[in-house]
């Protein structure tokens, strides 16, 4: 008598046609796919000098909580900046280091200049800025800490499709899954960048990346994950960078590209 375990059920009723069956057999060969997209929008040249910070703030949200902390993170270190821990002080010095810029802890820069920075009294947008620098002791306060730039990180990753099924059995001697399930998700994240010196907006960098993962059921389930989300931060990471360092002025192309994922999850 076979005991059934039970199985993985990917909603949506069906595949529907040979040409999303063709897609999925090569993302299966491929160990996985993606296809990526990056663009820049540039309004003044900008370059963040070695004795300045830049910090990255989540993007207040109106409903749900934006930006993963684990992108955020991720996204520091992909900069390739000195990252300022909150426990190494408010005052940031010229120092001699290869590093192009220093990236303030969101934290600490928020303790730094409460209550303005908070998510109910945060400024949304350069006509709002320039009304906070304003206020008493704002501008100064910034200048102490020597943060330059502002960095609003805004977006998400999402499953947006899925289908497919994996159902498992056990008999006596005997054990094993059997079926296809895939499902498709997508990193999107804005990256908008305010300058505090001129309190406005100088642009803003954009990746979007969509991948389609797959699980194999061959006796032991066989997961062929696409890492969108890492994928992003890399894209993300790379283009915001050169922006702060001050690379050309000119607008940065969309760019697309297939690759291959990999095992594991994300």
């Amino acid at each position: 008598m076979n005991a059934s375990l039970g199985s993985v059920q990917f909603p949506r009723a069906e595949f529907a046609t040979g040409r999303l069956l063709a897609g999925l057999a090569a993302c299966v060969a491929m160990a996985g796919c993606m296809t990526t997209k990056v663009d820049e929008t540039r309004q003044s040249a900008s370059a963040v000098q070695r004795s300045e910070s830049i910090v990255l703030l989540r993007k207040p949200q109106v409903e749900g909580t934006g930006a993963e902390d684990a992108f955020l993170g991720c996204l520091q270190q992909r900069l390739g900046g000195q990252i300022l821990h909150p426990e190494q002080g408010q005052a940031v010095k010229a120092a001699n280091t290869s590093t192009p810029f220093k990236i303030y802890g969101s934290q600490q820069f928020e303790d730094a200049m409460f209550p303005w920075f908070e998510n109910s009294t945060a400024p949304s947008n350069a006509a709002g800025l320039k009304l906070l620098l304003q206020r008493p002791g704002v501008t100064e306060r910034l200048q102490q800490i020597s943060v330059r730039y502002i960095v609003w990180i805004d977006g998400k990753t999402q499953t947006t499709d899925s289908n497919g099924s994996i159902a498992c059995a056990i008999a006596p001697g005997a054990a094993g899954c059997f079926g296809l399930g895939w499902w498709e998700k997508e990193s999107g994240y804005v990256a908008s960048v305010w300058d505090l010196n001129t309190a406005t907006e100088v642009g803003s960098v954009s990746t979007d990346v969509t991948g389609t993962s797959v699980l194999i059921g061959a006796i032991v389930p066989i997961p062929i994950i696409t890492p969108v989300r890492s994928k992003a931060c890399d894209r993300l990471g790379d283009q915001l960078r050169s922006f702060l360092i001050g690379g050309s002025a000119e607008p940065t192309p969309a760019s697309t590209g297939v690759s291959g994922g990999s095992s594991g999850s994300r």
